[in-house]
């Protein structure tokens, strides 16, 4: 059964110019955090799985905030997969590309935007049928340039630079034909989460919703 038939890649996406990459280490923070960032105008969140506390967030935010497309990053593995679309994630997100967690998302109907950083990756997650990946770490695996370079042999792909991409350079990705969108972190500081400045969160958030693309 499918987590989400009417949800792709694409959508996920195409509905903010930024997916906010969430590290969150107490539950009591979700909901708030989800709220703020619906606000502002970024419904969908990247809750990353580096924390034992993620997956329960995930639950939390499926639940409790309606408005928000709660997803499942640093999933590594087919069980990181299962445990997320479970906890109520609407799509995943992946640091690299394995055939394993490709399937796992697959059968699961979990919208994955798969990690990758080589002509080589994407040409086996083109195999695998995905047009829509993460290039990560994106500044330090060649950044501007190589999404450039991508964009002759790999034209009908869409990318989601992620890793190194600031409110400073942002605009910069964000002009390219072949990115749709980036993820970053500068939208969830980790100081104004740990705050509670849900205010400040918010307006980060809406700063982000406005970006060209």
């Amino acid at each position: 059964m499918a987590v989400n038939p009417t949800l792709s890649a694409i959508d996920v996406m195409r509905d903010a110019p930024v997916i906010p990459v969430i590290v969150l280490h107490d539950v009591k923070d979700a909901a708030p955090l989800a709220r703020a960032l619906v606000a502002g105008g970024i419904r969908m969140l990247e809750v990353t799985l580096r924390t034992r506390e993620a997956l329960e967030c995930i639950e939390i935010i499926a639940k409790e905030v309606p408005e928000a497309v709660p997803g499942a990053g640093t999933i590594r593995s087919a069980a990181d997969a299962q445990a997320s679309a479970l906890a109520g994630a609407k799509f995943g997100v992946s640091p690299g590309y394995t055939r394993a967690v490709g399937k796992a998302c697959h059968d699961l109907g979990l919208p994955l935007l798969p990690g990758v950083a080589t002509g080589s990756e994407i040409m086996l997650a083109q195999e695998d049928g995905f047009t829509e990946l993460k290039f990560f770490p994106a500044v330090q695996a060649g950044g501007l340039a190589m999404l450039k370079a991508w964009q002759g042999p790999f034209g009908e792909v869409k990318f989601c630079p992620t890793g190194g991409v600031t409110a400073a350079n942002a605009h910069e990705f964000l002009s390219l034909a072949n990115v749709a969108c980036v993820g970053g972190s500068w939208i969830v500081p980790t100081e104004a989460i740990a705050a509670g400045d849900w205010a400040r969160i918010e307006a980060l958030a809406r700063e982000a919703s406005q970006l060209p693309r």
